[in-house]
């Protein structure tokens, strides 16, 4: 499969109906259905939104999407912007269908993109579209931990219209370089999805690593397998590391380099804190 037959099956998600009014204002649930599986969306409406984006929201290991949406609150009042938080259930989406989004089954088999639950994203967002009456609603991807592998992997295979893909505190990286295996790099990956052009629009894409200089605590959820070690000994050593070593292979071959890196100071591995700090702004809009 050709990366433009990708792209076309993956369009082909995205043309979704109204399935309801626009998101009440407040804090609310919904449900969407993406390949025959019912996923729950936590949501927030601010009672000052008027035009603003969209948020969508991922949460981390603990799958505590009613959190993490009240935790992204802050973030819809300040911004003026709609919040939706899908909710990934362990029984469903264990670490190979959530933190890598499904390419592979346990056995290392690739899988079709349509049952990709990266593909669950783009349908979300039609759908929010649709209820919202507006089909242009721009839209921007932020996760933190668990969320935030998600995120960095979803940049690296699936084309999206996000404004900005936001990994906050992720526990590991996707390196680009087929010398680490799938998960921590490209290896052991067919070519149409492990080719030097993936590893370009990889680059290219609109990621932002936002750490907290305080993530340095090594504890029990941090993968602390010989891959993920061999990228840092913490989830910031990790997120730097990352960045120094993707910055350097595209200024290297003369490729386009969409990354941003965004510190904040002192702040832990907490979401709530990241999305309330200052810089916050910078990760989601800035250039």
């Amino acid at each position: 499969m050709n990366f433009l037959r990708l792209v076309l099956l993956l369009g082909g998600l995205v043309v979704c109906r109204a399935d309801g009014a626009p998101l009440k204002v407040g804090a609310h649930r919904l449900e969407f259905t993406h390949e025959g599986e019912v996923i729950e969306v936590f949501t927030y409406r601010p009672p000052t939104y008027r035009d603003g984006p969209l948020f969508v929201i991922f949460h981390g290991v603990a799958r505590n999407a009613e959190d993490y949406r009240n935790f992204a609150i802050t973030l819809a009042e300040r911004f003026r912007a709609l919040v939706v938080a899908p909710r990934f259930d362990k029984e469903r989406f264990p670490l190979e269908r959530y933190q890598r989004g499904g390419l592979v089954d346990k056995a290392g088999k690739v899988q079709p993109p349509e049952r990709w639950t990266y593909a669950a994203v783009p349908r979300l967002v039609a759908r929010i579209r649709a209820d919202e009456g507006r089909p242009q609603l721009p839209y921007f991807l932020i996760g933190h931990s668990a969320g935030g592998q998600f995120l960095v992997r979803l940049a690296a295979f699936l084309p999206t219209e996000a404004g900005r893909i936001v990994a906050a505190n992720p526990g590991s990286h996707l390196f680009p370089t087929r010398e680490r295996d799938f998960g921590y790099g490209f290896g052991a990956l067919p070519p149409e999805l492990g080719s030097d052009d993936v590893l370009r629009r990889y680059l290219a894409a609109p990621l932002t690593l936002y750490l907290g200089t305080g993530d340095t605590l090594v504890e029990s959820n941090l993968d602390q397998s010989p891959a993920a070690m061999l990228q840092g000994g913490n989830r910031l050593e990790r997120g730097r590391a990352c960045f120094a070593f993707a910055a350097e292979l595209a200024r290297t071959r003369g490729w386009t380099f969409g990354w941003r890196k965004v510190e904040t100071p002192g702040i832990g591995h907490d979401a709530a804190e990241m999305f309330a700090a200052p810089e916050v702004a910078d990760a989601i809009f800035g250039r």
